[in-house]
């Protein structure tokens, strides 16, 4: 049977995914207020229907950052979502360049930018932490310089992890050495198709771009030992300056809520923000990105481009972002929960979903293209 909303994703991404992994894509963190806030707020956002407006055509594309997209949207960057089907990163970015929208790959994925870039082909986005270790920062942007990514986002928000309960639940965080392992392991064998398919087919320990720092330590507790040791809490806008000097495209920072922090990206030289809280996943208690939205918009008074994420869940959630003010919409765990649901046809088939709500939307609120949703086809309820 199809899929037909972000709840059948989610289901089935939970019946095949082991506990550890399902429980990292789906948490957040602490007591997830931050989490819901993101999906309970944005639903408040009621729509205005308005009717004998000629809803015969309606068109979807825009263009964002200089690329004509047939939809505005972009497929975020999600560590490791590379293990929620065989080579996923590969399939979901196919999936996004047959739908015409952009994708992004993070720095901690599964496949590396050289095997996207030689299996695939598609230009696509790279997300950038600023690790401790700045060689292997300069070699990642030369890396994906080399194959071609366009559009560089450099997430901000995390110079130390937030705190997951789920993921200590789970035995992916707090249980070190052979406890955590035999934990996960158990996990996995009652999943023996995501074990035949992705833990051997799939080839996941490659730990794509961060393998070459690794060496023969290639366990996934070596992975996330690895991540944890070079998170930079003494990261500054300066250190920012050598990366925006290095990269000749555009550049997105990621994990805006504060004005402030806002007009400071904007002094840095973004060509972009991304209204985010991490998807909840940081700093439990911060405000949800669509109330975020529309401060950061106005201190940005139009010199940079305003995206967002957190908590869209259909085309109907794109439209409420798009009409709050936001230009594209990032999402994160909604394509990664159709990767795990059905590879690359399950991506595909999640973008047509939304690709048919926001059509759907437009049609009954009279919006004919993408530059006409705006503030008064809403209400804040």
């Amino acid at each position: 049977m199809l899929a037909a909303s972000f709840e059948d994703f989610r289901d089935r991404a939970a019946r095949r995914l082991p506990r550890f992994l399902f429980d990292y894509i789906d948490g957040g963190a602490n007591d997830e207020r931050t989490l819901a806030a993101n999906v309970g707020d944005l639903a408040a956002v009621g729509l205005r229907q308005r009717v004998l407006r000629d809803a015969s055509r309606q068109d979807l594309t825009t263009t964002l950052l200089g690329e004509a997209v047939a939809l505005p949207v972009v497929l975020g960057p999600v560590g490791l979502a590379g293990l929620a089907a065989p080579r996923g990163e590969c399939l979901a970015l196919a999936a996004a360049r047959q739908a015409g929208v952009p994708f992004t790959l993070s720095t901690v994925s599964v496949c590396a930018v050289e095997e996207l870039a030689a299996r695939v082909g598609a230009p696509f986005w790279f997300q950038l932490y600023l690790a401790k270790d700045r060689g292997f920062v300069r070699s990642m942007l030369e890396r994906a310089r080399a194959a071609g990514c366009r559009v560089l986002v450099i997430t901000v928000d995390i110079p130390v992890p937030g705190r997951r309960a789920r993921d200590y639940r789970s035995g992916l965080a707090g249980a070190p050495g052979l406890g955590g392992s035999l934990r996960r392991l158990a996990q996995a064998l009652q999943r023996p198709r995501w074990s035949l398919e992705v833990g051997l087919g799939g080839r996941p320990l490659s730990l794509g771009n961060v393998a070459s720092e690794l060496g023969d330590r290639s366990g996934l507790q070596d992975f996330l030992g690895w991540t944890a040791r070079n998170f930079d809490p003494s990261v500054t806008w300066r250190d920012l300056e050598f990366v925006r000097d290095a990269w000749d495209g555009p550049v997105v920072i990621k994990g805006i809520l504060d004005p402030g922090d806002a007009r400071d990206a904007v002094q840095f030289g973004a060509d972009a923000v991304v209204v985010s809280n991490h998807g909840g996943r940081q700093l439990d208690g911060v405000s949800s990105t669509v109330r975020a939205l529309g401060p950061v918009r106005d201190a940005v008074e139009g010199r940079a481009t305003v995206l967002v994420d957190g908590g869209v869940r259909s085309g109907l959630d794109v439209f409420r972002m798009i009409a709050s003010g936001a230009e594209g919409v990032l999402l994160g765990r909604m394509w990664v929960y159709a990767l795990a649901a059905g590879g690359q046809a399950g991506v595909a088939r999640m973008l047509e979903l939304l690709r048919e709500d926001l059509r759907v939307a437009m049609a009954l609120t009279g919006a004919r293209t993408i530059g006409e949703i705006g503030a008064d086809l809403i209400e804040v309820r």
